[in-house]
This record gives C-alpha cells, sequence and structure tokens, in this order.
C-alpha cells in the first residue's frame, strides 16, 4: 500500500507530456519560487525582480515589460508592494493583461499597516476591536496616508500556503491537461512548508522574547506567525527614506527597550542602521525578505524563511 501510494504520488507530481505549459510570469523571488513549485515539471516561470532590487522602487526596463506583455499568466502580491507593476496592468504595454494579485487569494490573512517607529498606538487600536488582522480590507487606511494593508503577507508561511493553492487554480484553468500535478504540487509544496515551519518555530523558541528593530517594517507576518518581539523599524512597510524625527524615535526605542540586535537589509544601504545603532550596546544583523542571494526555483522560499530564522537567532542569541 506504500508504495501504491508513493507511484500514485509520483504520478500526479509529473506533467502531461508533450503540451506545453502555460508562458508565466513571477514579480518577486519569494512568489517565483512557490510559482516554480506548483508548475513543477510542467515549465519553468519567469522572474521580473532580482531578489537585490526592492520590489517598491523597481522601474522596469522594456525587456521587462515584453516580457510581461508575452506572458499568459503573471503574479503578483499586489496592493502596492510591486507599485510600478499597478500602473501598467492592464495597459496597452502589456496587451491589455490583468495582474493575478495573489494577496487577494482565498486564505490569505492580512494585516494592518503599523505607524511609526513605536507602532504601539496604531496596534493597540486594532486590539480594541478585536483583532489585529485587516479583515475584508475595509479599514481606511488610504485616509491615513498608508497602504490599506501590509502588502509583505508571504512571509507568513500559512499565506504562502494559500497562495500556492490559488496558483495551482489559475494554472489549472490555463492548462487543464496538468490540472491533477498542479494540485498535487500545491499540497505537497504545503507539506514542506510545515515541516520547515516546525523547525523554524523551535530554532527560535530561545529569542522570542528579544526585542528587536528592523530596517523596513516587512516582517510582522514572520513575526507574528513565530511569536516574536519585533520592537519598532527605521522606515515604513513602503520603505520610504526616514525622517530625522524617526531616526531620533527609533534610536529613542532602541534604548528604551533594550533592543538586542537592529537588522538592515541587503537592497538598501546600511549607513542608516549603523548611524542609528552607534553607542546604544545593539548589535547589528541582516534580514532579506526577498532572497538577494539566492537562486531562483522552487527551493528558494523555503530557504528564505530558514535564512530569516537563522539571521534572528544568530544575532538575538548572542
Amino acid at each position: 500500500m506504500r508504495r501504491l501510494s508513493a507511484l500514485l504520488a509520483a504520478t500526479l507530481l509529473t506533467a502531461a507530456p508533450g503540451l506545453a505549459a502555460p508562458k508565466v510570469v513571477a514579480s518577486v523571488v519569494p512568489l517565483h519560487s512557490i510559482v516554480a513549485s506548483v508548475m513543477g515539471d510542467a515549465g519553468t516561470p519567469e522572474l521580473l525582480l532580482q531578489g537585490s532590487m526592492s520590489e517598491h522602487r523597481a522601474v522596469f526596463t522594456p525587456a521587462q515589460i515584453a516580457m510581461l506583455g508575452n506572458a499568459d499568466l503573471v503574479f503578483i502580491v499586489g496592493h502596492g508592494l510591486e507599485a510600478k507593476l499597478a500602473q501598467i496592468s492592464g495597459s496597452d504595454a502589456v496587451n491589455g493583461k490583468r495582474f493575478v494579485e495573489l494577496s487577494d487569494a482565498p486564505g490569505v490573512r492580512t494585516l494592518p499597516v503599523r505607524q511609526g517607529g513605536a507602532w504601539e498606538a496604531h496596534d493597540h487600536a486594532h486590539e480594541e476591536d478585536g483583532g489585529t488582522e485587516a479583515e475584508g480590507h475595509d479599514h481606511d487606511h488610504a485616509a491615513e496616508g498608508v497602504l490599506a494593508f501590509d502588502p509583505h503577507v508571504w512571509l507568513d508561511p500559512d499565506n504562502a500556503k494559500a497562495m500556492a493553492r490559488q496558483v495551482a487554480d489559475d494554472l489549472s484553468k490555463a492548462d487543464p491537461a496538468n490540472a491533477a500535478a498542479y494540485a498535487a504540487n500545491a499540497q505537497a509544496f504545503a507539506t514542506r512548508i510545515d515541516t520547515a515551519s516546525a523547525g523554524i518555530a523551535a530554532e527560535l523558541a530561545p529569542v522570542k522574547d528579544k526585542p528587536f528593530i528592523v530596517f523596513h517594517d516587512a516582517y510582522q507576518y514572520f513575526e507574528k506567525h513565530f511569536g516574536l518581539s519585533g520592537a519598532g523599524s527605521i522606515s515604513d512597510v513602503s520603505a520610504q527614506a526616514p525622517s530625522a524625527e524617526r531616526l531620533a524615535e527609533v534610536r529613542n526605542k532602541i534604548i528604551a527597550v533594550k533592543a538586542a540586535c537592529v537588522f538592515r537589509e541587503p537592497q538598501f544601504d546600511g549607513k542608516v542602521v549603523a548611524a542609528v545603532t552607534e553607542g546604544t550596546g545593539a548589535r547589528e544583523g541582516v534580514l532579506d525578505p526577498l532572497g538577494a542571494g539566492l537562486t531562483p526555483g522552487p527551493d528558494a522560499y523555503q530557504q528564505l524563511l530558514a535564512n530569516l530564522s537563522t539571521a534572528l537567532k544568530d544575532c538575538l542569541g548572542s
């Protein structure tokens, strides 16, 4: 029976021979990895943005525009993350193509944007309303001058699994012959991520209560999933250049909460982190929400999570 199950799984994971898979593009490395995992043997998605590029500031070349226009499916996070992409979705430049926003996938949990280097006042208001999730996306953050919700949804492993299911659904509509393989691959991805998440939870357990500061507010999904104690960010969720007032606020927060670490990111200049940290006793580390040093492909998402865990454990546990 066990051998039969293994043979059945192998059959489901194998794409239908002789059929061309859809041409697929994914915006950023973590999404590309999820899509590649679901596509499996059926095909290989193209990557729009390398991990060394900030998704918030990317400007697209003619070759990238052509890549989007030639694709059958384009998967993006959406809701303001890839800011420039929203301007061309559905336009003549991409042959009228509308992009699939995976932050809208069923089962994806969204969280409100946190405000300021301290965050407390904003989070407290939501807690009084009975939760921290941006349920229904109906809170009017536009009036506050910020995004409707934090778009870094892929850093919650449960959200990644929900996005994989949506990718499988969309691929199956475009390529029904491989629908069984896509569904099986999405389930296999979920199983791998559950195993990885359990290991990360165990690895981070000893440092869960240690406060830390990040360069830009990209990590609350990871923090909440694993119960970590993020205390503030130098830049906001959109990675805007911090004001002098914000830098002073964050520096005071580092001292007040005795932050163990302040993390920079490879997509941005680290000088501001060094300046804010100097003389506070906090250590410097590196967190990467996009996978700047990773080889794009099916394994990249799991490696991204592992790298975040290792960086947090090594700095907070020192």
